[in-house]
């Protein structure tokens, strides 16, 4: 990091109405600028194509105009980058199978019907930044309601395909990540304002998307910060 350069408090996964998220994008924008964030990634679902709801190939345009309508928005009135991005969401009864990634800087739909690694390889194509989410060794994903054990289950392959995984997803860790010595963020997985109150990460880089997606990409090592309600309120 460049001597007196300020790192960006960023919030990487964050979701709107547009999935499941309970907020607008330009409310998440606005309760994320008022937070004094300098980025905030909006990553809404892309579920597979029969399941006929969030993120959707007829509708991805639509939803990245907005984001960017909110970004330029946000530039102006929270000094905050805003950037378009989805969560590539792939679910199966068997945790091996399962996974979640988020985009981060994608502008061109990526299905998931083909699986994971596909709409993975497609995604960075496009030049995405990507981070495995809530990333739960087979154990733990046997126990939760999300169930994506893939990329514990297959760490070689998985830190050829990621290029970060989340070490922290709000106060949930994931010590498989840091045993590896994985490239790691946190995250708060945003979907109703308590989680706007978690670990984050900060990146030593211009506030600029190409800036922290290249970041994102690199082997530099992350910074992590824990957002208390009370730092928030000051």
């Amino acid at each position: 990091m460049a001597r007196g350069r300020k790192p960006l408090l960023a919030e990487l996964h964050a979701h709107t109405t547009w999935s499941d998220g309970i907020l607008t994008p330009g409310e998440l924008v606005d309760l994320y600028g008022r937070a004094g964030f300098d980025v905030l990634a909006i990553t809404d679902h892309v579920v597979r194509s029969e399941v006929g709801c969030h993120v959707r190939a007829e509708t991805f345009r639509d939803y990245l105009a907005q984001i960017d309508a909110e970004a330029e928005r946000a530039r102006t009135q929270h000094g905050m980058l805003v950037l378009p991005g989805v969560e590539l969401t792939v679910e199966n009864s068997d945790p091996r199978r399962a996974g979640h990634a988020v985009a981060v800087g994608l502008r061109e739909f990526v299905s998931v019907d083909g699986g994971l690694e596909a709409a993975l390889g497609d995604a960075r194509a496009a030049g995405a930044a990507l981070i495995a989410v809530h990333p739960y060794s087979l154990e733990a994903a046997s126990a939760s309601i999300r169930g994506t054990a893939w990329f514990a289950d297959n760490p070689e392959r998985a830190a050829e395909v990621v290029d970060r995984f989340e070490l922290f997803n709000r106060e949930e860790g994931f010590d498989w990540v840091a045993q590896r010595r994985l490239r790691f963020v946190a995250t708060g997985d945003f979907h109703v304002p308590e989680h706007l109150f978690s670990w984050k990460t900060l990146l030593a880089c211009d506030r600029d998307e190409r800036a922290v997606i290249e970041k994102l990409r690199s082997g530099d090592s992350c910074a992590l910060m824990r957002i208390a309600a009370r730092r928030i309120a000051a």
